[in-house]
């Protein structure tokens, strides 16, 4: 793991970001954010006939990231597939409970061999939380922002959507 270039500081907080972080063989590029976090960002090769999937790194106050959450996003990028079957098996069980309010339509879906939850994107955050965000979804409980599926560690223990009026 390793960073290069160096951003300029952040104004009146002195702290310099690498423009550019190398983790597990991806590059990921700080973004353009507000002045009180820092994020970086790095887009994992396409698999075939899928969409590329996107890793993000999130520090809140901005701050160059710690050994110990670069470990962490190490092991999200290097274990990105694993991870997402995870949560595509979390889903499966954790969305047939009532207070999700699936549709029978929907409800048939988590039967199929592949569920209609697409287009992964990890975010990892300053203090080690992280999620898997599937941007596509046929579920009315994605609305237009899609499904969450939060970690503890290497273990799924949340999913939400994100309906229009949240």
């Amino acid at each position: 793991m390793s960073d290069d270039g160096e951003s300029p500081s952040i104004s009146g907080i002195g702290v310099d970001l690498p423009a550019t972080l190398h983790i597990a063989g991806l590059a990921l590029k700080r973004t353009e954010s507000p002045s009180s976090l820092a994020c970086w960002t790095g887009c994992l090769p396409e698999p075939a006939g899928g969409n590329a999937a996107a890793v993000s790194l999130v520090m809140e106050p901005a701050a160059p990231p710690e050994e110990v959450t670069l470990q962490l996003v190490h092991d999200v990028v290097s274990r990105f597939d694993v991870f997402v079957g995870q949560a595509l098996r979390y889903c499966r069980t954790r969305l047939r409970e009532r207070h999700f309010e699936l549709t029978p339509e929907e409800l048939s879906w988590l039967d199929l061999p592949e569920l209609p939850l697409a287009v992964p994107e990890a975010v990892v955050w300053a203090d080690q939380t992280w999620a898997i965000r599937f941007t596509e979804s046929r579920f009315r409980m994605a609305g237009p922002y899609g499904i969450l599926v939060t970690f503890n560690g290497t273990q799924p223990v949340d999913v939400e959507g994100f309906e229009d009026e949240q």
